[in-house]
């Protein structure tokens, strides 16, 4: 016979969303106190709506954080997680080296040998590692409002998602672009997008490889190297031409 389910209202609490203190209260005192307040900071930031004079900012001006996401697998759906976060921020076409942003993620799952050998990071590290509502509240709060970028932007924004729902019941409402939708747009005669390949044929340094923040660093400077094409090519100017344009590939 199964004991009753004492976590009853907690559980009917969290499914309905309505209580950022339900998943705080899992961890007691002080700091179930910190975990409302980011849930609530979290909250906030996705209930502010999207600025439409952002559209008319000019790409040479425009404020961006380049991001990338390690994870323990391929399928938030099948219990994959969050391992790390990494971002650096640009303006216009200038990377801002000194303001980057890492954390490794408590991801309380396996990870597997071929992710470890593949990413360097063992169960071990993220053991000691932030929770994910620290290392997600930590993320948005260096994201602010800004654009986000991504290299295959669809994998990273699933477990952005997923990490937001989890944590908070909200979904993503930033703008994200893809470095590999403008790849599409500006190169339609190559086969292959990867992010490997794309760093070799703009003679980008490729270097550490699969750890969060290198990856979104590489991919700054192909982010710049497109917005420098763009330019040139004097079709787009704004953010707001820059969407129209890719709607159309």
């Amino acid at each position: 016979m199964k004991e009753p389910n004492k976590n009853g209202g907690f559980w009917n609490n969290l499914r309905q969303g309505g209580m950022p203190s339900a998943i705080a209260s899992m961890r007691g005192g002080e700091t179930a106190h910190q975990t409302a307040q980011q849930m609530a900071y979290i909250r906030s930031l996705m209930r502010e709506k999207r600025r439409p004079e952002v559209l008319r900012t000019p790409l040479s001006e425009l404020e961006t954080v380049i991001f990338d996401l390690e994870t323990t697998g391929f399928s938030h759906q099948h219990g994959d997680e969050i391992m790390s976060f990494g971002a650096i921020k640009v303006v216009g076409e200038e990377i801002k080296e000194d303001e980057c942003f890492y954390t490794l993620v408590n991801c309380q799952t396996a990870i597997p040998d071929d992710i470890t050998r593949l990413t360097g990071i063992t169960e071990e590290m993220t053991q000691s590692a932030p929770s994910l509502i620290d290392g997600l509240h930590n993320f948005m709060s260096f994201v602010g409002q800004n654009v986000l970028v991504a290299h295959a932007s669809s994998h990273d924004k699933a477990f952005l998602n997923a990490a937001l729902w989890k944590t908070s019941k909200v979904q993503l409402t930033h703008r994200v672009l893809d470095t590999m939708m403008l790849a599409r747009w500006l190169e339609p005669q190559r086969i292959n997008y990867t992010l490997d390949e794309l760093l070799y044929v703009h003679e980008i340094p490729i270097h550490g490889r699969h750890n969060a923040l290198e990856d979104a660093k590489m991919t700054a400077q192909l982010w710049v190297a497109y917005l420098r094409e763009i330019s040139e090519r004097g079709q787009v100017d704004t953010l707001g031409d820059l969407y129209a344009y890719l709607s159309r590939t």
